[in-house]
């Protein structure tokens, strides 16, 4: 009697098992490397699974825990990587950089990494960013918005803008009709992380801002308005706009012109 007892325990234990597997593999990682990938390795890295984040109109965009060890005797000051996220076959995706700092022997280190990607990632591999191949992403903005912006001297579209800059002194400088040109001085150390923003605010308008209704906008300077006529001087030339296509018009500060005056002479002596 008791062999029959000893066999249903044992069916039930079974079963508990292997209904806990699913369990385990649910929390398994999606990969585990180690860096460098010869010799012995100083880094490991390992991703959890992606996590698929809502609202990211054409993109995917995914969250995934992310965990660094340092497998080495030694302290880590600062390590930085690009992480490539690939789809079934193959294709890259995604790219994203993670970077660890002061990271003790042995010491483990855990974090989110959130990625916007092109398509379904399932795979990952990592690069180290040396220090001559080290770039950072800053989003360039300014007051208002639509100013040309250049970088080092070349033109890189308007803003607002995302810009990629190496460590080093950098100058960006502003254009916008109707606006003071101007420039920032931008500087990058080798510590910088990529995310951080600039916002520019533009000169005083050098000219009167005309907003039509149709949407156009005119800098130049009002000369007369009457009840159905607009006269505004642009680049040099006068134009006669009708005053009802005329929105708004903002007008700068202008010193009144001062009139020539002859200097004043001492009185003669009679």
């Amino acid at each position: 009697m008791t062999r029959p007892t000893f066999s249903l325990r044992c069916s039930v234990l079974v079963v508990l098992l292997l209904g806990a597997f699913p369990l385990f593999a649910k929390d398994a990682p999606l990969q585990t490397i180690d860096w460098p990938s010869t010799g012995t390795p100083v880094v490991r890295l390992t991703f959890g699974k992606f996590k698929s984040l809502p609202g990211m109109s054409n993109l995917h965009g995914y969250v995934m825990d992310t965990t660094t060890q340092n497998l080495s005797p030694r302290r880590i000051p600062s390590a930085r990587f690009n992480v490539y996220l690939f789809d079934k076959n193959k294709v890259r995706v995604g790219q994203d950089v993670i970077a660890i700092q002061n990271v003790g022997p042995g010491e483990v280190v855990r974090f989110e990494t959130t990625v916007a990607t092109s398509g379904q990632p399932v795979s990952v591999s990592i690069e180290e960013i040396t220090a001559a191949e080290k770039t950072v992403s800053i989003t360039v903005n300014t007051t208002p918005q639509g100013a040309n912006l250049t970088v080092d001297g070349t033109p890189v579209g308007a803003t607002p803008r995302m810009i990629t800059v190496g460590p080093g002194h950098h100058l960006l400088a502003f254009a916008k009709e109707g606006f003071t040109a101007g420039t920032f001085p931008l500087d990058i150390s080798a510590n910088d992380l990529s995310g951080g923003s600039v916002s520019y605010e533009l000169g005083a308008p050098s000219f009167d801002t005309i907003e039509l209704r149709d949407g156009t906008v005119l800098y130049g300077d009002l000369v007369s308005i009457s009840g159905m006529d607009a006269e505004i001087r642009v680049g040099g030339a006068i134009q006669h706009i009708d005053r009802n296509k005329i929105k708004r018009v903002l007008f700068v500060h202008r010193d009144a012109p001062t009139p020539d005056v002859p200097p004043a002479s001492a009185p003669a002596n009679n």
